[in-house]
């Protein structure tokens, strides 16, 4: 079985291009080195929001519910507070989900 850790997150215009580049250059590194993920894959959600800025979708992948537990008991607190340090809730607004991978079709 695979999983899913599901990070959508709306940005605000005017932090788009700093958020965008700490993301690949400092969180999504950090959030890898927690050893908790076997990869990450980042999308920019294609619609336009109601409240306006761009929308993106982090999925970090993750093979077994003990590692998503471990995740949440290890780190999830401090990379939250990275990010809200970073970014004022302002101007990121993120919500995750949790994923089972059924499977793959390409």
């Amino acid at each position: 079985m695979m999983y899913i850790y599901n990070v959508t997150t709306n940005v605000t215009e005017d932090v788009v291009k700093d958020w965008l580049l700490w993301m690949k250059e400092v969180y999504i590194p950090e959030m890898m080195a927690t050893g908790k993920f076997t990869g990450a894959k980042m999308s920019r959600v294609m619609i336009q929001e109601e409240m306006g800025g761009k929308t993106f979708s982090v999925q970090y992948a993750v093979k077994s519910k003990a590692l998503f537990k471990a995740f949440y008991l290890e780190d999830v607190g401090r990379m939250n507070a990275k990010m809200m340090t970073k970014f004022s809730s302002e101007k990121v607004i993120s919500f995750q989900t949790e994923m089972e991978v059924l499977g793959d079709f390409y």
